[in-house]
This record gives structure tokens, sequence and C-alpha cells, in this order.
């Protein structure tokens, strides 16, 4: 359909160089996060709001988008290979995501592509300091609610994948963690619970596995995705790793470590508790253990 047709990028550069001439130097904000309105702007204004934030993670959200803004990442990031990742929020509707790269205007998100919206959109960038983005309001004809918000990250290091689920594969592989990569892990994991895993559950369109785990500690967490029944007192929260790592629900306790991404929490070691205690306690009375663990 026509309305479905990706706007050509290359035909943008020349509105980009005009833009540039006319952006407004305040920055609207100089933190990880950003939340402004359209409707704050004159109308005969050709200025275009510009924001900046420096943080390796934050969102985003422009209530009634007009014109356009421009988008400037410069986290505090050592120079090298980075990768960029930008998720859509649920409701996303008024505008186009652009990167600028090379002069260029090159699509990103895309509104009218329902079906790819609500999916996590990955690129590479060589210069992690200064990642711009820039966001162009669609023509609208009626006054309802817009709102054009995102959840961004960047990770050091490239990684060739263009879907979030790709990323969490070069960190986990699938495979069982040897000793050094255990006692990592539990270091630099954004989650170490112990507990039991109370049900599996696949999802074949997505290429993606759920586990629900009961815990009967957590050690860390980066965000509330671990919580406590108000009733049973019990703590749960949910894992999610790939369909192919064909996860099956195990007897026992494992100590589960891994990574969060945009809200969702990816498996990443998972020893049974008493094989990651008896690691443990070799490596602490050698000496080699990378850092110290509370087992109880």
């Amino acid at each position: 359909m026509a309305g479905n047709k990706k706007p050509r990028g290359n035909l943008l550069w020349p509105l980009l160089l005009l833009i540039l001439g006319n952006l407004n130097p305040r920055c609207a904000a100089d933190h990880c996060s950003w939340r402004g309105s359209g409707l704050n702007a004159e109308p005969w204004s050709r200025t275009v709001e510009q924001v900046r934030l420096r943080c390796t993670e934050g969102s985003l959200e422009w209530l009634y988008p007009a014109r356009a803004l421009r988008v400037l990442l410069e986290p505090n990031l050592a120079a090298g290979p980075t990768t960029v990742c930008i998720k859509p929020a649920r409701g996303f509707k008024g505008a186009n995501v652009y990167l600028e790269r090379a002069g260029r205007l090159q699509l990103l998100v895309n509104e009218a592509d329902e079906a790819h919206l609500q999916l996590v959109h990955c690129f590479g960038s060589e210069q992690p300091q200064h990642v711009a983005l820039f966001l162009q309001a669609s023509p609208q004809l009626d006054l309802g609610r817009r709102m054009v918000a995102f959840q961004y990250e960047l990770l050091s290091g490239r990684v060739e994948a263009q879907k979030h689920q790709q990323i969490a594969l070069a960190e986990a592989m699938c495979q069982p963690c040897d000793n050094t990569q255990l006692l990592m892990a539990i270091c630099s994991s954004d989650f170490v619970v112990r507990g039991s895993i109370k049900s599996v559950t696949h999802d074949s369109e997505h290429q993606m596995s759920q586990v629900e785990v009961s815990a009967k500690q957590v050690y860390r967490q980066k965000n509330r995705v671990f919580q406590q029944d108000e009733v049973s007192l019990e703590w749960t929260g949910p894992i999610k790793t790939l369909l192919q790592c064909r996860v099956k629900k195990g007897d026992g306790d494992f100590l589960f470590t891994g990574n969060e991404h945009f809200g969702d929490v990816w498996l990443g070691c998972a020893p049974r508790f008493k094989d990651f205690t008896a690691i443990y306690q070799a490596a602490r009375e050698q000496g080699t253990n990378p850092c110290e663990f509370q087992l109880n």
C-alpha cells in the first residue's frame, strides 16, 4: 500500500542541511532522559529544538510532536565501535526517527510500518560520543493525542546485529559457562538470583523463551524485575532467553545471572547452586575469585 512506503532518506539530506542552520542551541535536557511537548513550540519559528543525552541508557518522550527534534547521544564512553539500540514505546505515533550519518538521514523507525514498530532497532557507530538522531513530525489533521517515545541503550563494542535477540545471543551463546565466566558473571551481571524454575514458556513467533523463576534470594538486580508478592511473600520474576537455547524446566536450585535490556532480563550463566558453591569456594581458597560474594 502507498501509505506504508518508507520515506527515502536520500531525499531528506538537503532538509538536514537547512535544519542544521536553524538549530535552537538551548538544550532541553542534559542527563539520561527527556520529556517535552511540541505544543510549546512557537508556530512561526523554524528552529529545531536540540536535546542532549549523556548516558549509556535512558528514554525520550515527545508529546504532540511538531516540526522536528534533534537528539544527540553523547555518553562518556571510550572511543571505539559501539552498538546503539532504541525500542519504541507502545502507542508510538506522530513522527519518524532517522539516523544522521555522513550528512544524510537514514530511516530507523517508520511509524507507518506497524508490523516492525515494536521491535528493537540497532545500528553500529564508530563514534559513540556523538550519535545524532533526527525526529521528523508527521503532518496531522486532527488534535488527538500523539506520543513519540522510546528507550535507548549504547553497548560498547560492535555487535553485528540488527535484531535485539541477536545481541542477547552474542552475550549468552546458549552454552554452559566455564568456571572463569561464572565467577565473572556474579561480579558483573545486572542480576544475580538464587531460585528454582516455576515454568518455561516458548514463543515460536518471536523465537524466544521465558523462564519464570521463584527466587529464594535476590543478591542483586538493576531494576525491580524480581518482585515480592504481598500475600505469599514469594519473590518471582521472568527471565528471557532465545528459543534455540532449548531451556527446559529442571528441579532444584540454580544461580541465575544475566543482563537487563529495555526492562527485560536476559539469561546468562545459570549453574546449579550446589555446583556454583563448590566452584566459588575453591576459587576463594586459591585466591582466584575476582570479587567477594556472600553465599548466605
